[in-house]
């Protein structure tokens, strides 16, 4: 029987693959392949955002000054937090169910018992979504890595790499160096690639030389200067752009992904120019749910995706520029593969009250699994465990004082669970 919704054509994907959604299987012949079959080609500008941390702050800020330019925009980003359709954005709004199955329909038509894991199946349907659609620039996040991941079929006319740590070491290798060679793998002979990491490892300069990529360095090439209560861009080329407000998303990294979205506008502008009014529009209007999000009320509720310790050492800084709160209680759930004991290290000194929950995955680490590393950190305040976020939300909000603060973080998974719960409950 053939697929009827965007429900079932995602239940089919979850079972092309052994793994399943969280399957990985790196590389790009069999995506290449089908992509070839399905005759995609580049039609207007692309621009490929790579990074540890801070990759869809930075398509949300490319998006929203081209969308403030005047220009159609399609963007793709994973993962989702509440619906798949969130991957797919024309014009800022997530693509409905009828685009993504006519896009389905089409890439399985292609594929002719071509194996294509979760990611794979959906960034083919995004590029026929995008080559249906015809808008005047492509942004797309890179999944994992970058040289093998399945963005990468496409050429970047621009690539943007924000930072460079580690996570994912099963896959990208165990040292900065060996991830900065995957990362730098988005680059393309004679284009532009914009490094949001001040100190990038030896291992991605070398890639970048070796690809003869226009290599574009923060604190090098271009940057950002703190001002009272404002900013300046810069560039080696004279440019200088003052006066400009703090984006709209929280957090002080926000000032170096909002530099690299600059810079490769700058870098693009003969075929997407841009005004420096559209840049102030651009950062004062950018959304994007889940990083550093505080929601209306008391006690306050902080969403937070971080889940690695650079993210986590990023959100603390956060934390404390928030002002006072007596108490902070953490929603908090993670996968089992990734640094736990490094994110609760960056942690511990903001959190007071710690809610370890299970999560809706096979990757998940347990509740149990993690008040041991939190225990093992020497982190103080650990709750009894929680089947799930929803749960340790509820047992935060009965607890908390209106002066105190909830904190959910660790996963997009954990972030979901309390804003679906939330969205049920109309707080």
């Amino acid at each position: 029987m053939s697929p009827r919704g965007l429900a079932d054509w995602l239940a089919i994907l979850e079972s092309l693959h052994p793994k399943g959604q969280a399957g990985i299987e790196l590389g790009l012949d069999r995506v290449r392949r089908v992509s070839q079959a399905l005759d995609q080609r580049p039609f207007c500008p692309v621009i490929t955002v790579g990074g540890t941390n801070g990759k869809g702050s930075t398509c949300a800020l490319l998006e929203r000054i081209l969308l403030c330019a005047g220009y159609r925009v399609g963007v793709y980003t994973s993962p989702h937090l509440l619906s798949y359709n969130e991957r797919v954005r024309i014009d800022g709004v997530p693509a409905d169910d009828a685009a993504f199955c006519a896009a389905f329909t089409r890439v399985e038509a292609a594929r002719r018992g071509v194996p294509l894991t979760y990611f794979e199946f959906g960034t083919l349907a995004a590029w026929e979504m995008f080559a249906a659609a015809r808008p005047d620039a492509i942004i797309l996040e890179v999944g994992l890595g970058g040289r093998l991941d399945a963005t990468n079929i496409y050429d970047a006319d621009c690539a943007v790499v924000t930072s460079i740590e580690l996570d994912h070491t099963d896959y990208l290798g165990p040292t900065r160096d060996h991830i900065g060679r995957e990362k730098a793998g988005i680059g393309r002979p004679g284009r532009p690639l914009i490094c949001g990491d001040a100190d990038p490892p030896t291992g991605f300069i070398e890639a970048c030389r070796t690809a003869s990529a226009e290599f574009r360095c923060l604190g090098r090439d271009f940057g950002y200067l703190r001002q009272e209560n404002q900013w300046q861009f810069w560039n080696l080329t004279g440019r200088r752009l003052g006066g400009l407000a703090h984006p709209a998303l929280r957090g002080e990294c926000q000032l170096s992904n909002a530099a690299c979205a600059i810079a490769a506008l700058d870098a693009l502008h003969e075929r997407l120019p841009v005004t420096a009014q559209d840049i102030r529009r651009g950062l004062a209007e950018v959304e994007l749910a889940g990083r550093c999000q505080v929601l209306p009320g008391r006690p306050q509720i902080v969403l937070d995706v971080a889940h690695n310790p650079q993210a986590a050492a990023e959100l603390a800084r956060n934390l404390g520029n928030m002002g006072y709160a007596r108490t902070t209680w953490a929603v908090f759930g993670m996968m089992a593969d990734k640094d736990i004991a490094g994110v609760v290290e960056a942690m511990r000194h903001r959190v007071d009250r710690w809610l370890p929950c299970d999560l809706p995955a096979p990757r998940a680490a347990s509740a149990a699994q993690l008040a041991g590393i939190i225990e093992k950190v020497g982190a103080d305040g650990t709750a009894p465990n929680f089947v799930s976020p929803e749960t340790a939300l509820r047992h935060a909000q009965e607890n908390a004082e209106a002066d105190d603060r909830i904190l959910i973080f660790g996963s997009f998974l954990t972030v979901a669970g309390v804003m679906r719960s939330l969205n049920r409950s109309g707080g």
